[in-house]
């Protein structure tokens, strides 16, 4: 079921710049002189050989906080063609959170910005970690000859998972695999040195780094990329880049279309839009190919695949509001708890195997050194290597993949599973309701009830009774909110994603709302 994924990938990152035409722009930025494949690879070399000459080697791992540009992109492709292992983290994280990073993905060293923040200093130094700026690397004159050639097998990347329902897990992620991402995703979009993306997620997170960065790379495409995403800026970057595509959450796709009534000309015309990392409500996809004319295209990706897992295909295929698509480049099935693939059309978890997929979270033996390897954890697979994860799904006869929530967080109210993701979906769909996420309460009585939190659509008044009866009209009574509460913002993690536990924890005790 959903195809039959390709041999494991013999390349590794740094053909990302060796294989592109070097006369062709890689990074087009409005501020500064455009920046040629044949100067980025001279910049990632030199970058390369200096972290070599301070002592950085295989399997060493080097955290990187660094804001969204060009010196993001340099550090990220040097420090895995000298064979180390990148951690890329949150410039916003506090010293705690860095600490706790920095040290459970057993760094060595840190690139950071020229100026860095009281945070990363703080917990450099509780860690005893070097700082090194990428100014201060790039012109070392350090020199050290790369003696060996990266490995598909080395790991390239580490990185957290977002922690949505425990404490955050180390991923390690082999060059091989992020390779077999990127030559999937540049498969499904036909991605080409003709096209050009505007970076609006950011680089620390799979998303912006692989899902839109590295893949345009792949394809030998030009980039945009700004510090960070700015609605006010972002027509501008796309007129001027000349963009073909980007990729983003829903919660960026909804600032785009709130403003767009205030755009003083048509937006540009791009080839496609791309939407992941969150549930793309089919009614913000209507809207947003309504008012931007181009085909928008809901992808499910993770962590622990190296982002992209399947994808709605671009035209003339179709392309289904509520649907994840089909897989891309991965083998997909739906199982019950035992392991047991089900029949289409049955809710189950969604379980996946490629060459993408992470070999194993990273053990937490302390024996094992201070380089993170992938450690098979049973829990995560079933013993013939699927990965489980997590999310429940349903999969179709013709391939094409549904998602109904977090497993965990399905709500459980007198033995009647809910997805919240079906709430959500009808609540978008009034037309008051601008944004709205569902979530477990505790109940004496049923073990879990429905609350909701919905944002105003701009220029609208909004009567919770007309938005619980409207529920009503379209969903069964036991999933209809039992109390909808009203906000001006929802809260949400750093790359757009709504976490349910936090939102819950938010408005569970807030009196009010419609009960």
């Amino acid at each position: 079921m959903g195809g039959v994924p390709p041999p494991p990938t013999t390349s590794t990152l740094d053909t990302l710049w060796r294989s592109a035409d070097p006369a062709a722009v890689a990074v087009h930025d409005r501020s500064r002189e455009p920046i040629f494949y044949r100067e980025l690879g001279e910049r990632i070399e030199r970058a390369a050989s200096a972290l070599r000459a301070a002592g950085m080697g295989a399997g060493d791992v080097v955290g990187i906080v660094l804001p969204n540009g060009v010196d993001f992109l340099v550090a990220f492709l040097a420090v895995t063609s000298a064979r180390a292992v990148a951690a890329p983290l949150n410039p916003s994280y506090t010293a705690a959170e860095l600490a706790f990073s920095l040290g459970d993905a057993r760094a060595r060293a840190v690139l950071a910005a020229e100026t860095t923040s009281d945070a990363l200093a703080a917990a450099a130094s509780a860690s005893r970690l070097p700082v090194w700026t990428m100014p201060d690397l790039e012109t070392s004159g350090a020199s050290a000859r790369l003696l060996d050639a990266p490995s598909p097998n080395d790991v390239a990347l580490f990185l957290h998972t977002s922690g949505t329902t425990s404490r955050p897990k180390g991923v390690p992620l082999t060059q091989g695999a992020l390779m077999a991402s990127l030559d999937n995703i540049v498969a499904t979009y036909a991605l080409s040195a003709d096209d050009r993306s505007v970076v609006v997620m950011p680089l620390f997170h799979v998303h912006g780094l692989i899902g839109v960065t590295l893949s345009t790379l792949r394809s030998g495409g030009t980039l945009a990329l700004p510090p960070r995403f700015s609605a006010s800026s972002f027509w501008e970057e796309v007129r001027a880049l000349g963009a073909t595509w980007y990729s983003a959450v829903p919660t960026i796709h909804q600032i785009l279309l709130q403003r767009a009534r205030k755009l003083p000309d048509e937006p540009a015309r791009l080839r496609f839009i791309r939407s992941c990392s969150a549930s793309l409500p089919p009614a913000t996809l209507r809207d947003v190919e309504a008012s931007f004319d181009a085909p928008v295209l809901e992808a499910y990706g993770m962590t622990e695949a190296a982002h992209q897992v399947a994808s709605n295909p671009l035209p003339p295929a179709a392309h289904r509001p509520g649907s994840v698509g089909l897989g891309t480049g991965v083998e997909v099935t739906i199982r019950d708890e035992r392991g047991q693939v089900l029949a289409f059309g049955a809710h189950g978890e969604v379980c996946v195997r490629g060459p993408n997929v992470m070999l194993g979270y990273q053990t937490n033996d302390e024996a094992r050194g201070d380089r993170p390897a992938p450690d098979p954890n049973i829990a995560a697979f079933f013993p013939d290597g699927w990965f489980r994860t997590g999310d429940q799904g349903v999969l179709g006869p013709d391939g094409y993949l549904s998602l109904t929530g977090r497993i965990k967080e399905l709500i459980n109210r007198g033995g009647e599973k809910i997805s919240p993701l079906e709430v959500d979906a009808v609540l978008l769909e009034h037309p008051a309701v601008a944004e709205a996420v569902c979530f477990a309460v505790p109940h004496d009585k049923y073990g879990e009830e429905v609350e909701a939190v919905v944002v105003t659509a701009p220029g609208t008044a909004i009567d919770l009774d007309d938005v619980a009866r409207f529920c009503l009209d379209r969903l069964a009574g036991f999933k209809v909110p039992k109390r909808i509460h009203l906000t001006d913002a929802i809260p949400r993690t750093a790359t757009g994603k709504v976490q349910r536990r936090f939102v819950a924890a938010a408005f569970r005790e807030v009196p009010g709302g419609r009960a």
